[in-house]
């Protein structure tokens, strides 16, 4: 069950966050296109992976959460160049969050390359056969 991704749930809390975030940085007309940004990279973060998570292959699998891992390195970006105009320690907090995505969605990347590995390696009812 996807709300059980624990990198998908702290990415939709983010998205949500995010809009607050950036009304501080309308007040900044330099910073209009950062929060267009940092809202469409933070949205798209959940949204990889519950493509990903929904995609039969592995490979597909791996490949939605490797976009989602570059938005969330993405969205990093923006929020160090949103710094300016945000809090401090809300900016921390943020990063904390988007560090704790990144180191989730390596693990569950390296799994799924894993378990394409292993079952690649696996030996076919088949080959059983000829033995």
């Amino acid at each position: 069950m996807l709300a059980k991704v624990q990198a998908y749930t702290i990415a939709r809390r983010l998205g949500t966050l995010a809009w607050a975030d950036t009304d501080a940085m309308a007040a900044d007309p330099r910073l209009a296109e950062v929060a267009t940004q940092l809202v469409r990279a933070i949205g798209s973060i959940a949204a990889q992976i519950a493509e990903g998570y929904s995609r039969r292959s592995r490979s597909d699998r791996i490949r939605y959460f490797e976009y989602a891992l570059g938005s969330t390195d993405e969205a990093i970006s923006w929020y160090h160049t949103a710094l300016p105009r945000l809090d401090t320690k809300l900016v921390e907090s943020r990063l904390e969050d988007l560090v704790s995505i990144r180191r989730l969605l390596l693990v569950m990347i390296r799994n799924e390359r894993a378990a394409r590995t292993s079952s690649r390696s696996a030996p076919s009812s088949a080959d059983n056969r000829r033995k």
